[in-house]
């Protein structure tokens, strides 16, 4: 294994559909044995990205790299990829093992050769014993995990995954995940995710890259983005937080002093200077309390959800959305709290006064 495979690189890439470019100028580097999430709202160009890497799509300009050779002009089946799609595409006539098989197969290799590869690729994703079903008999996570085998039984330098878990229920969906981050980090092979759901994207990332309007808007940790947005976009998009105004009073060193709703905290300057700033202040970055020292409010709107209370509050921070997990004595619309800030999930946005 050279150094470079695995590795996948996008120089100066332009996508245009007649007038509409969906892709301005996408630079990217992910590197070998990572899974890399690409992430955004519907319309941001994460598919058409995907699926440029794929070949299934041409880029308009620039050139893509997959292990250091230059795949822009080759088609698909020349590119050491393999994609699991959102639909799974599995022959719903064959067995379990024959639509595993079905790619070397169609590649030459024997048919005996190819089965045993085809089992040795469920075994790795928890399926053995399961080559001679159909796939109408296998749940929609087992099905999830014969394309997974399907796609990896190719030995592809590079895993695509388009949307994997959208067919899945919220449960299943949370395992399946799971298996899959397992499995990429057992294996150690190269993965571009992608999906437009931010807890799944947290989940099994090494790094994400949002995209907004073929653009990207932050590349980092699932931990750098939700804790360090860059801006107020990356700050809603990745969990959800309150955007509010606060009062950078002085900066020392890189420790601020930020007036909050008539609390004074102390947050990583993050390179701004005194003066009004926006504060992402994440929904369960407050905890609230009947009386004492902290922000002051009305609770708006309460809601019980189990193992934790969902809050609107009014206060002189506007209106904010909180999550508590003190539940015991939930508050109820018209009471007046206190607001104590945690010490996590509140950060400075630069840029974004």
């Amino acid at each position: 294994m050279t150094q470079l495979k695995g590795a996948v690189a996008f120089r100066n890439v332009r996508k245009s559909f007649g007038s509409f470019t969906a892709i301005p100028d996408l630079s990217l580097d992910i590197e070998p044995g990572k899974l890399v999430t690409l992430l955004g709202p519907s319309g941001c160009g994460k598919t058409t990205t995907l699926r440029m890497l794929a070949g299934l799509e041409n880029p308009s300009d620039g050139r893509i790299f997959i292990g250091g050779d230059d795949v822009t002009r080759l088609p698909a089946d020349r590119r050491d990829v393999s994609m699991v799609f959102q639909s799974y595409a599995l022959f719903p006539h064959m067995t379990v093992g024959q639509n595993v098989a079905y790619g070397l197969e169609a590649g030459g290799l024997k048919v005996t050769e190819a089965r045993k590869k085809a089992e040795e690729a469920l075994e790795l994703v928890g399926l053995s014993g399961m080559a001679s079903r159909l796939p109408a008999e296998l749940s929609g996570g087992q099905q999830q995990r014969v394309a997974v085998a399907r796609a990896l039984v190719l030995e592809p330098q590079v895993l695509l995954l388009d949307e994997p878990l959208s067919n899945l229920d919220a449960r299943l969906r949370r395992k399946v995940r799971t298996d899959i981050r397992e499995l990429q980090q057992r294996l150690g092979f190269t993965a571009v995710y992608v999906t437009h759901d931010q807890e799944e994207a947290l989940a099994v990332s090494d790094k994400i890259v949002v995209m907004k309007d073929g653009h990207i808007a932050q590349i980092g940790t699932p931990r750098e983005l939700y804790e360090s947005p860059a801006s107020d976009f990356i700050a809603d998009f990745i969990g959800e937080a309150n955007i509010v105004e606060g009062q950078i009073l002085s900066v020392q060193d890189d420790l601020a002093k930020v007036e909050l709703g008539g609390v004074v905290v102390d947050l990583a300057s993050r390179g701004m200077k005194e003066g009004k700033a926006k504060v992402s202040l994440r929904s369960n970055a407050l905890r609230v309390k009947s009386e004492g020292p902290g922000i002051a409010g009305t609770i708006a709107s309460s809601a019980y959800l189990g193992d934790h209370m969902e809050y609107e509050i009014d206060g002189p921070l506007g209106r904010i959305f909180v999550v508590d997990d003190e539940n015991e004595m939930p508050l109820h619309a018209g009471a007046t709290v206190s607001l104590e800030v945690r010490p996590r999930g509140v950060a400075l946005i630069p840029g974004a006064v």
